[in-house]
C-alpha cells in the first residue's frame, strides 16, 4: 500500500504504510483511533441538541416566536457543526471551513430564512441524518481495535482478573479469561471453549494471534477514519464554488502590473 493519495485523501493525515509494522509505530492509527472514540463520546450530545433544537422550533412553529427560534436553533446547529470541523482536524491537515451564506438583510423573516441555507441542512444530514451509520460503524470497529489490543496484554492480567468470560459462563468466582460455552464452570458437564488459567502458554498462544490480528486489523482503522472523515468534510464544508480558482486569478495583480500612468 502506498503512502500517497490523491484527490479527497490528499489532505489526509492518516498516510497508510506497507509494512504492517512501520503502520504501528506510526502516527496514523492512534490518531484514527482517537478520532474514532471521540466520535463516539461527544456525537450522541450533538445528536441530541441538534434534535431538541428541531423539535422545539417545530412544536412552537404556529407561535409568534417562530422566526427568533429559527435564527436561534440555526446558531445551535451552526456550534454543533464547528466542534465536528475541530475534531477533523485529528484526520485532515487543512480545517474545514464554512460555507453559511452572509445576512440577507434587516428583519426577523429575512434573517431566519438566510440562516437556513442549504449549508443548515447539510449540517443537519450529517449531524442527525448520518449519525446511526456512523456511530455503528466506528463502534463496531474501534470495539474490535481494542478487543485484539487487550488479548496482545493477556498474559500480563488473565491471572489478576475473576469471572472474564466470552461467550456463555455460568459459573461465579472463575479465576482467569474463559473463551467458548462454560455453563457450569470450567471443570463442568458441557464445557467447551478455552480457559486461560492458571498456565501461561495458551495465554501467550492467544496474544501471539491478537498481535497478528491487530497489526493487519490497523489498515481497517486507520481506512475507516478516513472515510468517516471525507464524508464529514463534504458535508460540513458546504458545495465548492467552481468559478473560485478564476476569482482567485483575477483578484490577484497581473504579470504587468497595472496599466495606469503612474503620473498624472
Amino acid at each position: 500500500m502506498s503512502s500517497r493519495a490523491t484527490g479527497p485523501l490528499a489532505d489526509s493525515r492518516l498516510p497508510l504504510r506497507g509494512n504492517p509494522l512501520r503502520l504501528l509505530l506510526s502516527a496514523s492509527p492512534w490518531r484514527a483511533a482517537a478520532y474514532l472514540v471521540s466520535y463516539l463520546l461527544v456525537s450522541g450530545v450533538l445528536f441530541t441538541i441538534v434534535v431538541a433544537a428541531s423539535v422545539t422550533t417545530a412544536a412552537l412553529a404556529a407561535t409568534m416566536a417562530l422566526a427568533p427560534l429559527l435564527i436561534a436553533s440555526a446558531a445551535v446547529i451552526r456550534g454543533c457543526s464547528a466542534v465536528e470541523r475541530t475534531r477533523l482536524r485529528q484526520v485532515l491537515r487543512h480545517p474545514v471551513r464554512s460555507s453559511y451564506p452572509p445576512s440577507a438583510g434587516p428583519g426577523l423573516w429575512r434573517r431566519a430564512r438566510g440562516a437556513w441555507s442549504n449549508a443548515i441542512w447539510r449540517d443537519v444530514g450529517y449531524l442527525v441524518g448520518l449519525w446511526v451509520p456512523l456511530y455503528v460503524l466506528d463502534t463496531v470497529v474501534f470495539a474490535v481495535w481494542l478487543f485484539l489490543l487487550a488479548g496482545i496484554t493477556l498474559p500480563l492480567w488473565y491471572r489478576h482478573v475473576v469471572n472474564v468470560c466470552f461467550g456463555n459462563c455460568g459459573a461465579a468466582h472463575v479465576p482467569g479469561v474463559q473463551f467458548g460455552s462454560f455453563p457450569a464452570g470450567p471443570h463442568g458437564p458441557g464445557a467447551t471453549g478455552l480457559w486461560i488459567y492458571p498456565s501461561v502458554g495458551p495465554a501467550l498462544l492467544i496474544a501471539a494471534g491478537c498481535l497478528v490480528a491487530f497489526l493487519l486489523f490497523n489498515y481497517v482503522l486507520v481506512l475507516v477514519a478516513r472515510l468517516h472523515g471525507t464524508i464529514a468534510s463534504a458535508a460540513l464544508r458546504g458545495p465548492s464554488d467552481p468559478l473560485g480558482p478564476a476569482r482567485h486569478v483575477l483578484a490577484e495583480p497581473g504579470p504587468l502590473g497595472s496599466l495606469r500612468p503612474s503620473g498624472g
